[in-house]
C-alpha cells in the first residue's frame, strides 16, 4: 500500500501512534493548527510548521518571489492565529536549486519581512541547503497565547452556532481563473480573485478579538476547504453539524465564476481553500455580541452559517429547496486531492 492508498490523515493518524507522546510539557500535540506546550505561569507555547513545494503548492510562472515569500509566512501565522495566539518567531528552511538567481532569494525575503513585521514576528534562522528538484520552503512559527485565551478544535458543544470570517470561496475561485483562463469573467473581477489567492490577508485582529472574548468554544483556519477544516472541528469536539446554504457568504464575484464554470457556487466555497479566514463556534446566546465587537472593532463581516449537533444525528448540508444531503468533506488532501486547487498542509501536525 502506497500513501496514496492510504490518504493523508489515515497515514498521520498511522504516524501519531508510533510516535506517541508521553510528556508532561506537551498539552496539545498532533490534531490542531498549531502543537500546544507548557510556558510561563500564564501562558502556552504555540508551535507550528508548513511546506512550500515548488509546482505543488505555488506556481513560479504566476507567484513573484515577493508575494511567495509573504504568503509562505502568512499560512503559519494563520495557524497561530487560529489557536488565538499572537506569533513571535519564525525559522525558515530553504532548499533551492544551485541555479536560483540571489535576486530572486532577495525579493523572498522581503515579501517575507513585509508579512513579518506586519505580524509582529522576528525571523531568528533557518538553513539553507541545495536542492535537484525546485525550490522547497519550510517555515516553522513560534507563538504565544495566555492560558484562558487558547482556542482548539475540540470545543463545539451541540448548539453552538457556526459562524465565518469575510467571504469564502474567493480564492479557489481564482485559482480556477488561473487553470481556465478562457473562463468568461470580468477582466477587473478574475484581478481582484488571483490577487485574493496569491496573496491572503492575515487575520490576527480578528482572531485576537474572539479568543479574548472568551465567547467561542473552537476555532480554526480556513485553508484546506470549508467543508473539510469543519470536519476537522466536529471530529476533534465529537459534534455533527448543520450547514444551510443560503448562509454561506460568496462573493457576487465567486458567483460569476460559478457560473462562467457552470458549477453551484456553494461548491466553490464548500471545496476550495487558500481563504485563511477563520471558522469558529460560539454559544447561540453570544453570537450577537460577538459579530457586532468584530465588525465594529476591524470593519470585517462574520457570518453564522449552521449550527453544531449531537455526534449522533450527522453533518447535513441544507439546500436552497430545504432539502437536506450529507455534508462530505470535499476539501484539499494530500495524495488524493486532484481537482485543481492548491495543495495545503492538512493541518495535523507531524
Amino acid at each position: 500500500m502506497n500513501v496514496a492508498d492510504l490518504g493523508e490523515f489515515p497515514l498521520i493518524e498511522r504516524l501519531r501512534q508510533i510516535i506517541g507522546v508521553n510528556c508532561p510539557d506537551l498539552i496539545v500535540g498532533i490534531g490542531d493548527d498549531a502543537a500546544v506546550l507548557a510556558d510561563g505561569p500564564d501562558t502556552y507555547l504555540l508551535a507550528t510548521v508548513d511546506s512550500h513545494i515548488e509546482n505543488i503548492h505555488f506556481l513560479p510562472f504566476l507567484t513573484t518571489p515577493r508575494q511567495l515569500g509573504r504568503r509562505a509566512l502568512v499560512v503559519n501565522v494563520s495557524d497561530i492565529a487560529a489557536m488565538g495566539g499572537q506569533p513571535q518567531f519564525a525559522l525558515v528552511s530553504l532548499a533551492l536549486p544551485a541555479y536560483t538567481q540571489v535576486t530572486w532569494i532577495e525579493e523572498f525575503y522581503k515579501g517575507m519581512r513585509g508579512a513579518a513585521d506586519q505580524a509582529g514576528v522576528v525571523v531568528i534562522g533557518g538553513n539553507v541547503t541545495r536542492s535537484l528538484g525546485g525550490i522547497n520552503i519550510d517555515i516553522t512559527l513560534l507563538g504565544r497565547v495566555p492560558h484562558e485565551h487558547l482556542l482548539l478544535r475540540s470545543g463545539a458543544r451541540p448548539g453552538d452556532k457556526l459562524l465565518v470570517t469575510d467571504r469564502v470561496g474567493d480564492a479557489f475561485s481564482g485559482l480556477q481563473l488561473v487553470f481556465n483562463p478562457r473562463l468568461a469573467v470580468d477582466p477587473i473581477v478574475r484581478e481582484t480573485l488571483i490577487t485574493r489567492y496569491l496573496e491572503p490577508e492575515v487575520r490576527l485582529r480578528e482572531a485576537s478579538m474572539i479568543a479574548r472574548s472568551g465567547l467561542a468554544t473552537a476555532m480554526i483556519d480556513v485553508s484546506d476547504g470549508l467543508s473539510s477544516d469543519i470536519g476537522h472541528i466536529c471530529q476533534q469536539s465529537g459534534v455533527g453539524v448543520r450547514i444551510w446554504a443560503d448562509h454561506l457568504p460568496i462573493s457576487p464575484s465567486a458567483r460569476q465564476v460559478a457560473d462562467a464554470m457552470q458549477t453551484p457556487a456553494l461548491r466553490l466555497a464548500l471545496d476550495g481553500g487558500d481563504d485563511y479566514g477563520l471558522c469558529f463556534t460560539v454559544r447561540p446566546e453570544s453570537v450577537a455580541q460577538l459579530q457586532n465587537a468584530i465588525e465594529q472593532e476591524t470593519g470585517k463581516t462574520v457570518t453564522v452559517i449552521g449550527e453544531i449537533l449531537p455526534i449522533e444525528q450527522g453533518n447535513w448540508l441544507v439546500l436552497s429547496s430545504n432539502q437536506e444531503i450529507p455534508l462530505e468533506s470535499t476539501g484539499w488532501q494530500h495524495f488524493q486531492s486532484t481537482n485543481g486547487q492548491s495543495p495545503r498542509d492538512g493541518k495535523q501536525r507531524v
